[in-house]
């Protein structure tokens, strides 16, 4: 338990970022996911939207620490790869 005035502030800071945190995860997971679903149906054109909407969410996350920075771009490393792959 924090004991002193700072900790305790800290403390109330972390529950605060930790839901921001929460929810940028799970909108960056849902974004991710679109374009997996996509490319695993074939469409091409629904495909390149969704990357398109996943690349810079997934960068702003890591620049805001949620994700490290080499796995976001990982990420959209091999999204575009398997992009490349459809027809």
């Amino acid at each position: 338990m924090a004991n002193t005035k700072s900790a305790k502030k800290a403390a109330r800071q972390m529950v605060r970022r930790t839901e921001v945190n929460k929810s940028r995860r799970s909108r960056l997971k849902a974004q991710v996911r679109k374009v997996e679903e996509a490319i695993a149906s074939g469409d091409k054109a629904t495909a390149k939207a969704a990357f398109a909407a996943a690349e810079p969410l997934l960068m702003r996350t890591a620049q805001k620490g949620v994700i490290h920075k080499k796995a976001a771009a990982r990420k959209v490393s091999r999204l575009a790869a398997r992009m490349r792959t459809l027809p």
